[in-house]
């Protein structure tokens, strides 16, 4: 089982940065959803261990903070 690598492991990450933040310039919210859905599922193909993008989605959610409640009208 393969164990995902949570220290930088990038040469370049500024540069990843940089790519990340044009992919999204001038996209509507909707379009930038999709193209974040798009872009997981290519990487977690390219990853191909479904433990590792397991994990990767625990980490990932654990440091989000509490969504806000909905209110109900009757």
């Amino acid at each position: 089982m393969a164990k995902l690598i949570l220290d930088n492991n990038m040469a370049a990450p500024d540069d990843v940065y940089e790519l990340l933040t044009e992919l999204h310039r001038g996209l509507e919210p909707e379009q930038s959803a999709d193209v974040n859905a798009r872009l997981i599922l290519l990487l977690a193909n390219h990853i191909g261990d479904s433990e590792v993008v397991a994990e990767a989605t625990r980490i990932a959610r654990e440091h989000l903070p509490p969504a806000p409640e909905l209110k109900r009208e009757i």
